[in-house]
């Protein structure tokens, strides 16, 4: 049996959007939220057929940064970030011989480091979408930059041309639209104009991770393979990662998160994902036979019908590295975390905007994540380094 009217669909009927918005109380039998932390949010949108979670997540983030900041709500080209990512991405497989990850997927500082060289434009200035299409596509653009990449290297001619970054070039340009040009123009761009305004600057901000395989508090290279620029993450114990992400909600600073979303208890159409684990302590004999009885199948029918909240998992942190070793947990998906939220039996949740669109769920593209879930299945958070506490600034800046 699936959840039913979980939580209000969301309306946006304000500038600066948040989640509150969204995620109204259900019905008496079923799931009940209450949001303790909020905090605004651009409103949600769909990366369709593409593979961009990345850059919807990180600009989502970014867009709530610059509200944070005081430079007002401001809806960002995810599409912009795309092209001059999927540029950096070409030349490093070109110059690894093919031998480095290519493929549409990335990681939250794929816009960081496009940002820094290239600063950023508005949805309006670049919307990545052509014209007569009504969302975006990317299964025809990747196919045909790979195969063109591919010719590049596989080519007779014993050297690389001087004209195969053009070329590559004018493909993103024919699937995403021309860049906008600001070369000549810089006081126009949004750059300079968001820099000088809000004093946004990608370097104030950190990824963390938390792994036993690498020793803590140490700069480390994670092995997932979308980090194809091979950005560092900064690895500290389970229980300070939690923290870190549970302080800045508290205080006003938005996460973007990098986790698995492949587990069975993950659940975008019923608005949660959950760990959930039978309190058979709370059973009598009776009902702690029948359930014995059960095959595994059965069990697990019945523990996600993600029909109300119960008991969940306690992990541990060789639970979480036992998940990470084994590919049970991967970097499949990137999001933008909101706020925080509790239901009826305390158990905390972090909000959760999604890139699948407001009409993708019946909370407006927004789900709940337990805290369960998220121990077992955060890969990676980026924050801002201001929302660190201050024994971890100092390590940092120590190293």
């Amino acid at each position: 049996m699936k959840m039913i009217n979980l939580l209000m669909a969301v309306v946006f009927i304000s500038n600066n959007t948040t989640a509150q918005d969204s995620l109204q109380k259900p019905d008496e039998e079923k799931y009940r939220f209450s949001v303790t932390h909020d905090i605004p949010a651009t409103p949600v949108k769909s990366q369709s057929k593409s593979g961009t979670c990345w850059s919807f997540a990180a600009t989502s983030f970014v867009e709530s940064e610059l509200i944070r900041l005081e430079a007002g709500e401001t809806d960002l080209s995810e599409m912009y970030f795309v092209n001059l990512a999927y540029r950096d991405k070409a030349d490093r497989y070109i110059r690894y011989h093919g031998k480095s990850n290519f493929g549409p997927g990335g990681q939250a500082h794929d816009v960081m480091n496009v940002i820094r060289k290239h600063g950023f434009v508005t949805e309006k200035e670049y919307s990545g979408i052509l014209p007569g299409e009504e969302s975006h596509n990317h299964s025809e653009l990747h196919a045909v930059l790979n195969g063109f990449l591919e010719a590049v290297l596989t080519s007779k001619s014993g050297k690389l041309s001087q004209v195969w970054k053009n070329a590559y070039g004018a493909i993103l340009d024919t699937y995403l639209g021309p860049l906008p040009d600001h070369e000549n123009d810089t006081d126009k761009s949004m750059k300079t104009r968001l820099d000088k305004k809000s004093g946004f600057n990608p370097d104030d901000y950190v990824e963390l991770t938390s792994y036993l395989h690498h020793p803590f508090y140490t700069w480390i290279n994670l092995e997932i393979p979308d980090n194809w620029t091979y950005d560092l993450y900064y690895n500290i114990p389970l229980e300070e990662l939690m923290a870190v992400m549970t302080g800045a909600l508290e205080n006003g600073f938005t996460v973007c998160w990098d986790g698995d979303v492949s587990d069975k208890g993950f659940s975008h159409a019923n608005s949660v994902a959950i760990l959930p684990e039978k309190d058979t302590a709370s059973l009598d004999a009776s009902e702690k036979e029948k359930w014995e009885k059960l095959s595994e199948k059965d069990k697990m029918a019945e523990l996600y019908k993600f029909e109300k909240p119960g008991k969940e998992k306690i992990i541990s942190p060789e639970m979480r590295q036992d998940a990470f070793d084994s590919h049970l947990a991967t970097d499949d998906h990137l999001m933008h975390f909101t706020g925080i939220s509790k239901d009826q039996n305390e158990t905390r949740y972090f909000i959760t905007k999604n890139s699948w669109g407001a009409n993708s769920n019946k909370t407006g593209g927004y789900l709940h994540i337990s805290e369960s879930y998220a121990r077992m299945n955060t890969i990676a958070v980026m924050i801002h380094k201001d929302a660190l506490p201050e024994f971890l600034k100092k390590k940092i800046a120590n190293k």
